[in-house]
Parts: C-alpha cells; sequence; structure tokens
C-alpha cells in the first residue's frame, strides 16, 4: 500500500508539481507520464500499477488513431506542393478589389486551408509567411492584418478533418464522423464573423485596409483561370470530407483516400520528388510521435488522479458552487482558456475531457433564454448521452481556438512571432487577438445557446 493523502492535497501536489515542471520548460509528455509513475508508486497500490499498460495499449491499438498520421501526411504533401502559396495568391487576387479584401482573403485562404491540414501550427506560419508581407506592404493596421492571421489559422482545430476532433473522439468514445459533421456549421459561423468584423472596420475606416490598387487587380477570365489552378486541390478536399460526410468511408478510410490524392495533386503540379516525400514523412513521424507520447503520459496522469477520487472531487466542487448546469459549463471553459495559456492542445483534452464529460453527462441542460437545449425532444437515453457528447465535443473545440489566441502564451501568437517581421513586436500581435479573441467568445456563446447548429447538420446526414 503506498501512503494515504487527502485528494484535496493530492489535487493540490499532482497539479502544482505538474505546472511548475511545465514552467522549467520540461516536455509536457515526459512530464504527466513521470508524475504519473511517481505518484503510482508513492500514493498507489501493487494492483494500481496495472493502469500504465491498462492506459497506453488501448491508446496502441485504437483504430481511429491511424487517421492521424494521414492527415498529417496529407498536409504536408499539399504544402510542399505549393498549393498553400497558390490558394492565397488566387484569394487575394480575386477579393483583393474590396476595403479590407486581403484580410478577407487570408481568412477564406485560411477556412480552406483548415480542411487541408487539421492542424493551426501550419496554417498560421503559412499565412504569416505570405499574406502578412504582402497586407504590410499595401499599408494594412498591422493590428487588423496580425488579427486575420491570428484568427483564421485557428479554424485549423475546428473545421474537419481536425486533428482534435479525432483525438477528442478517442478519448470520449464517440465517432469521429458525427465530430466532423457537426463542425462544419460552427466553424464557417466563426469564420463569416471574422470577416464580417475586418469588412465593417475598413469600411469604417478605409485606411485600415485599403482596396489594392487598380493596375493590380485582375479582370474576371483571368480570376477564372486562376481559380483553375487550385481545383484540383479543392476536388480532392470535398472527396475527402465527401466520403465521410455520406457515409462511404470512416474518417481513417478518408484519411487513406487524401494521403494519396495529396500525391496525386502533387504530380500533378509537377512538384512531387523524393525529397518531398521525405520531408513529408519525417513531419509527419515527428508530429505523430509528439500526439502519441502526450496521449500515453497524461493518460497515466489522469488515469492515476479519477482512481483517486479526483472526478468525483471535482465534480462536487463545482456542483457546489450553486450555479447550476450553464454556471458550471461557463467555469470549465474558463478553466478551458486558462489552460490554453500554458499547455497544448493535446495536453489539454487528455487533462481536462476525461474529468469534465463525465460532470456533464449527469446534468440537463434545457436551455438558455427560451431555447431548447441540446437534448431538448429526445427520450432515448442513449440517444441523449450521444447528443450531449457531440454538442460539448464542439462546443470544446470552439474554445480550444480562445485558448490559442489567449495573451500572454497562447500558442497561435508565437507561431506567428516566430515568421512575422522585426517590426511586429509581441505587444502589436497581443492586440491584434484581443477582437478576434472576443468574436471567438460570441461564437462560443452562439453554439451554447443554439446547439442546433452544432447538433442539426448530423441528424439531417443520418437521417437519410
Amino acid at each position: 500500500m503506498g501512503l494515504e493523502i487527502e485528494i484535496f492535497w493530492l489535487t493540490l501536489l499532482m497539479f502544482g508539481a505538474l505546472g511548475i515542471l511545465l514552467m522549467a520548460g520540461l516536455p509536457l509528455a515526459f512530464v504527466t507520464g513521470g508524475l504519473g509513475c511517481i505518484f503510482l508508486f508513492v500514493f498507489g497500490s501493487a494492483s494500481e500499477l496495472n493502469i500504465l499498460p491498462s492506459r497506453i495499449f488501448p491508446f496502441m491499438t485504437d483504430y481511429q488513431l491511424s487517421a492521424i498520421p494521414l492527415f498529417i501526411f496529407m498536409a504536408a504533401m499539399l504544402e510542399r506542393a505549393g498549393i498553400i502559396q497558390e490558394l492565397f495568391d488566387v484569394v487575394y487576387k480575386i477579393l483583393g478589389g474590396l476595403r479590407g479584401g486581403l484580410a478577407s482573403a487570408t481568412i477564406v485562404s485560411s477556412t480552406i486551408l483548415a480542411a487541408m491540414v487539421g492542424v493551426i501550427g501550419a496554417a498560421e506560419v503559412a499565412m504569416g509567411i505570405l499574406a502578412l508581407p504582402a497586407m504590410l506592404r499595401r499599408n494594412y493596421d498591422p493590428h487588423l492584418a496580425c488579427g486575420s492571421i491570428l484568427a483564421g489559422g485557428t479554424l485549423g482545430i475546428l473545421i474537419p478533418p481536425s486533428i482534435l476532433a479525432i483525438l477528442f473522439a478517442v478519448v470520449a468514445q464517440q465517432s469521429v464522423g458525427d465530430l466532423f459533421i457537426g463542425a462544419v456549421i460552427p466553424g464557417l459561423l466563426l469564420s463569416g464573423l471574422y470577416i464580417a468584423y475586418v469588412t465593417a472596420r475598413c469600411y469604417l475606416n478605409p485606411e485600415a485596409g485599403p482596396a489594392l490598387a487598380v493596375e493590380e487587380r485582375v479582370d474576371i477570365r483571368e480570376k477564372l483561370r486562376l481559380l483553375g489552378g487550385i481545383i484540383t486541390p479543392i476536388l480532392l478536399i470535398v472527396l475527402v470530407l465527401g466520403v465521410i460526410f455520406t457515409g462511404i468511408a470512416t474518417p481513417v478510410e478518408a484519411a487513406g483516400i487524401g494521403t494519396f490524392g495529396a500525391i496525386f495533386v502533387s504530380a500533378m503540379h509537377r512538384r512531387l520528388s523524393w525529397a518531398g516525400v521525405q520531408e513529408a514523412t519525417l513531419t509527419t513521424l515527428r508530429a505523430s510521435a509528439m500526439v502519441l507520447w502526450i496521449i500515453f503520459g497524461a493518460s497515466i496522469f489522469v488515469g492515476f488522479y479519477i482512481l483517486q477520487g479526483g472526478q468525483q472531487f471535482v465534480a462536487e466542487t463545482l456542483i457546489g458552487t450553486g450555479l447550476g448546469p450553464y454556471g458550471i459549463l461557463l467555469i470549465m471553459m474558463i478553466i478551458l482558456v486558462i489552460l490554453g495559456m500554458f499547455l497544448d492542445w493535446v495536453g489539454i483534452l487528455l487533462l481536462a475531457v476525461p474529468i469534465f464529460m463525465p460532470i456533464l453527462l449527469q446534468m440537463e441542460f434545457t436551455g438558455l433564454f427560451g431555447f431548447d437545449g441540446p437534448t431538448a425532444g429526445i427520450s432515448d437515453p442513449d440517444k441523449k448521452r450521444e447528443a450531449m457528447q457531440l454538442w460539448f465535443g464542439v462546443v470544446y473545440m470552439v474554445n480550444m481556438q480562445m485558448s490559442f489566441l489567449s495573451p500572454p502564451f497562447g500558442y497561435a501568437l508565437f507561431y506567428l512571432k516566430s515568421v512575422a517581421p522585426p517590426e511586429i513586436g509581441m505587444a502589436t500581435i497581443f492586440r491584434a487577438a484581443i477582437p478576434f479573441l472576443l468574436l471567438q467568445a460570441l461564437g462560443l456563446f452562439i453554439c451554447i445557446t443554439f446547439p442546433q447548429l452544432i447538433l442539426w447538420l448530423p441528424s439531417q446526414v443520418y437521417s437519410n
């Protein structure tokens, strides 16, 4: 038997040690895994040591996780084929004649790019390299230019095929396809909010985002020719998401189709090379290994905490506030944003969702301001559970966008700074993020208040 300790002190000790070691700069995967093993040895029993293989092996053999390296490889191949450069060139030439057109083009390009890459790092860096200099050369307000890149890049965490959605589905034991379909409308809603804000701001203050000079604009014939250059990657996205949404293929099978398609598109654009394939493979290996090691470490850490009664302690603490289901959900959203200032998205998912999800499933969300809740009109307990999981899953992903933009340590802020010109300082990037952070909070509020924005499309797809 290990040492006895009250759950309050164990919570303080575990998460305090986690915070201190992370601030010391140690990798999340080894911090969580190492702490999990230490606490198991000190405070656990011999039988509880079985948590090590029992938490790791199911992830190692989970079929759905194999979609992650496939989608990452697909994104890496499209990036090396120059598709991202061509995409931005086409969209900014089409929209550049409008006030704020380059900023809107950046958001539109990021929205399309999100459906190619599934993670935000690639989108933030690519748009920072391509779009930011283009906007600054044309005298765009640096805050508007940086903000549009920051906000557009975070859409990769939400719009399918989101890697976060795949991991969430594995952790919460639900359908990846449901999460993909449920995230479509919220993703487009947020993209629309960003574009509406940029357009309104530039029409109120034309100097913030001037239109392209007349000599830089192109006619309709040239626009159609440019669109023809990116039709193959667009068709690839439609194919990959289409076979998922129609039920023809599972997300893993669709990822395989996308991987082959990315190689085919690279060949069509005459940019397929052995060196490019090697680079894409190494990128995939590094990213996949990082994700899996964090999964292993965090699952041991959280598994031990739950085994010691941590989940019940958190539930009793939250319910004891007397705030009701939506008040407790608000606390959870705030905790996730705070975690996002210090941890990456994989760590937040594996630390928070296994604790939060069971608590939420015990509650009855009846709706806000007279609108229906996520389970309105559903009597079957299994279907109510599925609706709650889907609703919270997408709400969680929307929230993760906020965590990426939250100063002082939001990851997207530093992705952009890594490629920004020297005159763009961190203070400028922080200020640029604030309006779009508020728009994300508005989008989160809309998704919580109107759950059918999430639930309607999956119900239509699966009703046929």
